[in-house]
């Protein structure tokens, strides 16, 4: 049942590469076979699962063209290499599915299509900083020199020593997001400013004021609104308190 030529055909059928001429004898070969049909049904799966992450095309085009050339790498040795034996070849499959997704979680939406989530930008807090922080504007003290569609980060350092450490800039469904780190006595946060429209909010009564607390994956994180915009203050990981992140968020 699962002889090489059996497991060849059956991914090649799976994937779209098997000769035309063959394909009703191998779906002949396949249907009379119980065992053959389940495996089949889960190759199917694991390449619907790769076609629909492609089919969204929201990965960087750098991304994309590593996969690509990738791509036509293993077909350029398809003839010379080995087909796996198909349990390996659905965790290879499956593996793949799961580095693209980590690859498109930022820019790929959460729940619905078009309906990215503060979740999202919340997660933006474990990442690390691709550029220096932000100096003061020198227009404006109290703010820093960086902004989002003209909404401006604050200058916390000078009034309760909470002093911006990095920036990073991140796109969630098309929409810009930028971060800046910010550090106290070692301990880290992170704010991040998502251009309009707003984002959608996990569902919660704990509302303070025009904030809303959450907790996330086990962080702490405040959110709140602004000129259309998204505003999402949260911990690196569990060691910083609501309140306190409420504070900051009441003083932006």
């Amino acid at each position: 049942m699962d002889s090489d030529a059996n497991i060849r055909d059956l991914s090649a059928l799976a994937d779209g590469t098997l000769d035309p001429a063959r394909r009703e004898q191998v779906r002949a070969r396949i249907a009379a076979s119980p065992e053959l049909t389940a495996l089949y049904e889960r190759e199917r799966s694991v390449v619907a699962l790769l076609h629909d992450a492609r089919a969204r095309d929201r990965a960087p085009a750098a991304l994309r063209e590593r996969i690509d050339r990738a791509g036509a790498r293993r077909s350029s040795t398809r003839l010379a290499v080995p087909r796996l034996n198909l349990a390996n070849r659905l965790l290879a499959g499956l593996v793949a599915t799961a580095a693209v997704v980590v690859a498109l979680v930022l820019l790929l939406p959460a729940g619905t299509p078009g309906s990215p989530s503060v979740s999202q930008a919340a997660a933006l807090a474990t990442r690390v900083s691709t550029s220096p922080a932000p100096g003061a504007d020198p227009d404006s003290p109290k703010k820093l020199g960086t902004n989002v569609e003209n909404l401006y980060f604050p200058n916390w350092g000078p009034r309760n020593g909470w002093n911006a450490v990095g920036e990073r800039r991140d796109h969630i469904n098309g929409r810009p997001a930028t971060t800046v780190f910010y550090e106290k006595g070692g301990v880290r946060i992170a704010y991040t400013i998502v251009g309009a429209p707003v984002l959608n909010t996990p569902a919660s009564r704990n509302w303070v004021g025009g904030f809303e607390q959450l907790t996330l994956d086990g962080r702490q994180v405040v959110t709140w609104r602004n000129a259309d915009k998204t505003c999402v203050l949260s911990s690196a990981g569990s060691n910083v308190p609501k309140p306190v992140l409420l504070a900051l968020a009441q003083q932006s």
